[in-house]
């Protein structure tokens, strides 16, 4: 499982999980197919108005040709744009169209990335862009690589579940301090958990700013009259009650 950590222009560094070769296939070939149909549609639809459009000379065969081609980078610009970094393939499959330096993907990102397809996908077969993700660091193919973005997922593969990740101690030597916390869910202690360690890793005035809020609404939950002082050790000690309290 291959991540990657983008700074967003607010300065928050959010980590996301790069699609896989299989992902990035599976969305592909549901774009092949949607574009496929439209291809034949447009054909079909051009014959039914001005007649055989392959003409019994030929003349329109060549333009005839290109009509899969330009309706294949056709789907891929105007679905990202208007679904924001997502064709129906990458829709169904949960992937999503991401920049690398934390900004929003705009029409020349996208762009870019529909005339690649002519090199990494239509020209090569697929081949190229395959090769391209698969040894790539961030899962790039060259367009992605001219337009600064790579492929994220939107769901996690592995979820992670809290007792993966705190460990702490049992009831027989530790006692909890705040019973309530027991009726929480444990989306909200992961979500406490990300938080601490998001800071710890990147100790900035976004992600404080965060815990901060964060503390301060358990405190409202918990219905404490008063925030104690170390914020952090407080969320902290809220996760080890958690656990020891559900466990």
């Amino acid at each position: 499982m291959s991540s990657i950590d983008i700074q967003t222009t607010q300065n928050v560094t959010i980590a996301y999980e790069l699609a896989t070769l299989k992902d990035r296939f599976l969305a592909a070939l549901i774009d092949g197919l949607i574009t496929m149909m439209l291809s034949l549609g447009i054909i079909f639809t051009a014959s039914w108005i001005v007649g055989d459009v392959f003409g019994e000379d030929g003349s329109l065969l060549m333009v005839v040709r290109f009509i899969p081609i330009i309706t294949f980078m056709g789907y891929h610009l105007i679905s990202e744009i208007v679904a924001n970094g997502q064709s129906w393939g990458k829709k169904l499959i949960g992937l999503k169209v991401v920049r690398l330096d934390g900004a929003e993907a705009g029409l020349s990102d996208f762009l870019l990335r529909a005339i690649f397809h002519i090199v990494d996908t239509i020209f090569s077969l697929g081949i190229l862009a395959a090769m391209m993700i698969a040894s790539s660091q961030r899962k790039q193919r060259l367009g992605d690589m001219t337009a600064n973005t790579t492929v994220i997922k939107l769901t996690p593969e592995k979820v992670t579940r809290l007792n993966d990740v705190l460990k702490i101690s049992t009831k027989e030597n530790y006692t909890p301090v705040y019973q309530d916390i027991k009726h929480f869910k444990e989306a909200d202690m992961l979500l406490v958990k990300r938080a601490i360690l998001r800071y710890k890793e990147y100790p900035n005035s976004a992600h404080k700013e965060a815990l901060l809020l964060l503390a301060e609404k358990f405190r409202e939950l918990l219905e404490l009259e008063a925030m104690p002082k170390d914020k952090m050790k407080f969320l902290e000690t809220i996760l080890k009650d958690y656990v020891v309290l559900t466990r």
